[in-house]
This record gives C-alpha cells, sequence and structure tokens, in this order.
C-alpha cells in the first residue's frame, strides 16, 4: 500500500501540474471502489477549479474553488497518472478526469481497495483519521511517549494505527523501528522517553530520506508520472526475513503482528 512518502512524493510532483486547472469532464468507468464512487462524484468535480493539492496522512487532498475536497486514497494498487489524452487505455483504469489542457488524470487500481470522493472539508478528519501527521503536526518524543502511556499493544500496532500517527503503513514502521533499535513487538506502554525519543527522529529520518528518493515501489506504486521509487534499495529490514542484517550481520527475523509480516535485528533492536 502507498504510504506517506508515497503519496507525498505524488503531491509534489502533481502539485505544480494540477493546481490552477480546471476539470473539463470526468468518466467513472467503475464505481466499484472503497466505499463505492457516489452516483454525483463526475457532476462534483466536473468545471471546478483544484485551488490547492494536499496531503493527510495517506490520502491526497484536493481542494476546489467551491470549497469541498476531492478526496483520493490509493488503496493497495492504486496508481494516479498524468498523462496526454490520447495516451493507451489499460485495463483497471476505473475514473478518468480530463483538465482544461487536454491532459488527463487516469485513476488505475486492479483490487479496487481506493477511494475516491468530493467531501465537505468539514468531514476530513472522520475520512482521514485524527492521528498525528509526522510532516505536518509536531510529532515530538513528548508527544509519542504520552500517546503510549497505559497502552498493551505493541509499539508497532501503535504507529501503524491512523487515529493515532496518520500515514504510517508496514513498510516504513518495520524501517523506523529497525532505526531506533526497538523492537515491534515491545509493549507500547512500557517504552521509555528515551526509546520515544529515538522512534521520533528514526521516523522525521526514514521519511526524510524515503521522499527524497521518491518512494517504495515493491509492486504496484508509481508516482503520478508513472517512475518508480528507489527506496525500497536501502531498506534494512522490510522483506529481507534471513538475509543478514546490513548492520551488524545477523540474520533477519520475521514476527507476524497485527496480521502484518514485522522484520526485525534481534542484536540491534531490543
Amino acid at each position: 500500500m502507498p504510504e506517506l512518502p508515497e503519496i507525498e512524493t505524488i503531491l509534489r510532483g502533481l502539485g505544480p501540474a494540477l493546481v490552477g486547472h480546471r476539470i473539463a469532464a470526468v468518466t467513472v468507468h467503475d464505481h466499484r471502489l472503497r466505499g463505492g464512487v457516489a452516483a454525483g462524484f463526475a457532476g462534483r468535480l466536473t468545471g471546478r477549479r483544484i485551488e490547492a493539492l494536499g496531503r493527510r496522512g495517506k490520502y491526497l487532498l484536493a481542494t476546489l474553488d467551491d470549497g469541498w475536497c476531492w478526496l483520493m486514497h490509493l488503496g493497495m494498487s492504486g496508481q494516479l497518472l498524468l498523462g496526454a489524452a490520447d495516451g493507451p487505455a489499460r485495463p483497471h483504469d476505473h475514473v478518468h478526469v480530463i483538465l482544461d489542457d487536454g491532459r488527463i488524470l487516469v485513476y488505475h487500481d486492479p483490487r479496487r481497495f481506493g477511494r475516491m470522493a468530493v467531501v465537505d472539508r468539514a468531514q476530513l478528519e472522520r475520512e482521514t483519521g485524527a492521528g498525528i501527521d509526522p510532516l505536518v503536526d509536531d510529532l515530538t518524543a513528548a508527544a509519542l511517549f504520552q500517546m503510549t502511556r497505559r497502552r498493551r499493544t505493541s509499539i508497532k500496532a501503535l504507529l501503524m494505527d491512523q487515529r493515532r500517527v496518520a500515514g504510517l503503513g508496514n513498510i516504513y514502521v518495520n524501517e523506523i523501528l529497525f532505526r531506533a533499535g526497538v523492537r515491534p513487538r515491545r509493549r507500547a506502554g512500557m517504552l521509555t522517553r528515551a526509546a520515544c525519543g529515538r522512534i521520533v527522529t528514526a521516523t522525521h529520518r526514514v521519511l526524510a530520506e524515503a521522499i527524497r528518493r521518491g518512494g517504495s515501489s515493491i509492486a504496484d506504486y508509481r508516482d503520478g508520472f508513472g517512475r518508480a521509487g528507489r527506496f525500497q534499495q536501502r531498506h534494512r529490514v522490510y522483506d529481507r526475513a534471513g538475509l543478514p542484517c546490513r548492520r551488524c550481520g545477523h540474520p533477519i527475523r520475521t514476527v507476524v503482528i497485527v496480521g502484518r509480516s514485522s522484520f526485525y535485528c534481534a542484536r540491534c533492536q531490543r
């Protein structure tokens, strides 16, 4: 699933290309996305000008000139691609948005787990969750320490909970906890202030590096112009079970936490 770095990469690429343009036409080829594409979706977008493009967690948010918000979530396998209107059509191209200059923005999603909606801005928190966004809000060691108090869940599960921290998923939580030296199964409520500080520092560093490298292309992810990310080449633990730790050489271990494979080094993480 595209996580915060992938959505931020798309935002930084598509923002200058979309903002200020008016939407000339919208075609929905398949309404069976997550939550369903509303019958009035195309009508709400058509004729509107994109005033700004932003992000909240894993959601891309386009502010429209009528004050409403076009909300986009890429689900597990979604791609949002901008190109010429005469480009070849592909299976699973579910939504076509034609701009006033003739270019077309295509939402492509083989699994159809993505979300497309036009919503009132007052509804955004209900849609995206109220978690702290590490790039937008003040994620500090003190804030994370307070968040973990009396929490019996694992630190990995807490960091992936979009009601607590917005935008992090399986790939980046594994990488963050490795760099922080904290095992993913550690009980959140038992973490010290120092450990929370290391996690926050690692969060900022991992996300910044991932964004510089265009995100992680494990399978389907591409940026808004079809380019693959490169951060997967720098993964320290994710999907490296049995391979030597890049820091100490000890084999990377794996364990399932909240239904997701978790990767860690038993020597480097405590």
